[in-house]
């Protein structure tokens, strides 16, 4: 009976020590007798008992990392507190394994003396506006080390950095004074654009202005032009009358009729209106008109 028991427990022992399941997103590294032998991937595997062991155990799954706090000195001799974190993941679980005794740990202080490298070569301004250039080091130099060790470096990211605070009360100062210069500058544009504004409105209300003002005088000299040619065409068309009526009988003498009457009316009105009267030289004329006044009007109604 204690035969049968024995053998039962090694029989469930040697089962235990043969078969192995491997999780997923895992990977095992088998040694026999030593000596490295092969890597069992996920699923249902097999080992032999007392020949064979599972030397090392690794997940294949992205890893985060924190990067402890340090103290780096800038190019301008400034001091920054600096903390990151890395993402890595296992590619080779047998480099993972022989290439270093604690990657985890070489990788970490890799990454923080590729920091400090990085953030030397630097100004203190230039940190702030270049994190994504920092990153981009650190990632592509701790990718290559850390090829040897079986373990590939996804990305690092810096958490914070932090200046002294006699830097950061500077920091702000100069902030404030940038945002005030902006404002001065935005306020002085906005008077510059009001000023343009207020010109071009009335540079453009003179034009139309003066527009207005000349479109008036043309239709006024329009409306001149047209009253002129107007009085013209009535003068005219009353000397065509008059001449007409020149060429027909007694024309003539109706024509010196009516020029002795309005020399006649002259004279008259003449008198009445002043004291003095001019009288021609040649009173011979006076009389010559009147008579010949006189004598038309005699005429005038045989002619008629």
């Amino acid at each position: 009976m204690e035969i049968a028991i024995v053998v039962a427990v090694i029989a469930a022992i040697f089962v235990f020590q043969t078969f192995k399941i491997v999780p997923q997103q895992n990977a095992w590294v088998v040694e026999r007798l030593g000596k490295f032998d092969r890597t069992l991937t996920p699923g249902l595997k097999f080992v032999i008992p007392f020949v064979e062991r599972v030397a090392y155990k690794h997940s294949l799954k992205e890893v985060p990392l924190d990067v402890p706090s340090q103290v780096c000195i800038t190019k301008d001799n400034t001091q920054l507190q600096v903390d990151g974190i890395i993402y890595f993941q296992v590619t080779d679980p047998m480099r993972a394994s022989y290439g270093s005794s604690n990657y985890v740990f070489a990788i970490t202080q890799l990454a923080q003396t590729l920091l400090r490298s990085v953030i030397g070569k630097m100004e203190l301004d230039k940190t702030f506006e270049e994190r994504d250039s920092i990153n981009a080091s650190v990632v592509n130099a701790l990718d290559e080390a850390a090829q040897n060790w079986g373990v590939k470096v996804l990305r690092y990211e810096i958490k914070d950095l932090t200046p002294p605070a006699e830097i950061l009360r500077s920091m702000q100062a100069q902030i404030t004074a940038e945002r005030e210069k902006r404002a001065l500058i935005a306020a002085s544009e906005g008077r510059k654009q009001e000023q343009i504004n207020i010109a071009t409105g009335e540079r453009e209300a003179f034009i139309a202005r003066s527009e207005g003002q000349r479109q008036a005088e043309i239709n006024n000299a329009q409306g001149e032009a047209a009253a002129i040619i107007a009085v013209a065409e009535a003068t005219a068309d009353a000397i065509r009358k008059v001449a007409e009526a020149i060429r027909l009988p007694g024309g003539e003498q109706a024509v010196q009729l009516k020029v002795a009457e309005k020399a006649v009316e002259a004279y008259a009105q003449l008198a009445q209106k002043n004291n003095t009267m001019i009288v021609p030289g040649n009173m011979s004329e006076v009389s010559a008109l009147i008579g010949t006044a006189m004598a038309l009007l005699k005429n005038a109604p045989a002619s008629r």
